[in-house]
């Protein structure tokens, strides 16, 4: 599945001139009905002050190297926000010199194995650029309860958001999650155009669930740094917990994420019990012969 490959930057450039009203943009106020939603191309031309044809083919990804200036005008009319800007111009660079995807990388160093036990009794995990389940501690992998059921391979936070029975009695705000889940993958795959990692789980969601192939059409750009998900655990019960998102460095888009809780609040008893919680029994198996313990790698390599 080519996801943003070619009509990519065209795409994004309609669904966002789509959401900016004439009167957003400074022009005047007209009356009659128009037959397009948002901005139409020349009006975007015009405020950006280049011709409708480099417009256009900017739309149909035919415009090869645009200049900078002209994305920073673009930008500007359209209302980009920063992690929508950073998509243009990644997008833009790949209609330019295509490059293939580097392959997906699932290796860990031991040092960032070690960040998994020294953050407890926070929960953590690693996640690759795709959102592969690449590695958790104790707390990090009851923290999403059912995961563990899975080949270690189909390990996925978004395979889990959407398709998982779980995860929709999880998350109190899933819809939130559901609708952060994809716009983080949609400016992964404008990096990784095409990383087969990423097209994979996207055409493997958009065919399983609507939900996911709706939001998807949406194109919404999000870059996950923190936040905050509300909780329902059936071992340890409701807590909010606020998590942030550390790039690994020499990594293609690893991610460390750590769940934390004011210290004292019933939020972070909540999250410590996720360390007593009763384990599945082949994970406690694992345990008892050696095996992760109090963190490890979540599939194999």
């Amino acid at each position: 599945m080519d996801i943003d490959k070619g009509a990519g930057l065209g795409e994004f450039l309609r669904t966002r001139r789509a959401r900016v009203t004439p009167e957003e943009a400074g022009l005047p106020t007209t009356t009659g009905r128009r037959r397009t939603a948002g901005l139409r191309r020349e009006e975007v031309a015009m405020l950006a002050g280049v011709s409708i044809e480099y417009y256009r083919r900017l739309e149909q990804s035919k415009q090869r190297r645009p200049g900078r200036a002209v994305l920073e005008a673009v930008a500007r009319v359209l209302r980009l926000d920063p992690d929508e800007r950073s998509h243009l111009f990644a997008l833009a660079e790949a209609t330019a010199a295509p490059a293939p995807a580097p392959p997906p990388d699932r290796g860990l160093r031991p040092d960032v194995l070690r960040m998994l036990g020294l953050v407890d009794p926070c929960p953590a995990y690693v996640l690759s650029r795709a959102n592969d389940l690449l590695a958790a501690n104790t707390r990090g992998l009851r923290l999403l309860p059912g995961i563990e059921e899975w080949p270690e391979r189909q390990r996925n936070t978004a395979r889990y958001t959407f398709l998982h029975p779980t995860a929709r009695r999880l998350y109190g705000n899933w819809e939130e999650v559901a609708a952060a889940t994809v716009a983080h993958l949609r400016a992964a795959a404008g990096t990784y155009p095409d990383a087969p990692d990423i097209t994979g789980v996207v055409g493997e969601l958009v065919v399983k669930s609507e939900e996911f192939a709706a939001l998807w059409q949406r194109y919404d750009v999000r870059n996950r740094t923190n936040g905050r998900k509300n909780f329902s655990h059936p071992s340890t019960g409701t807590m909010t917990l606020s998590y942030e998102a550390y790039e690994v460095a020499r990594t293609d888009g690893h991610r460390l994420i750590v769940y934390q809780a004011d210290p004292g609040s019933a939020d972070h008893d909540a999250m410590v019990l996720l360390g007593l919680a009763e384990a599945p029994r082949h994970q406690r198996d694992g345990e008892d012969k050696g095996g992760a313990g109090e963190f490890g790698r979540a599939t194999a390599r």
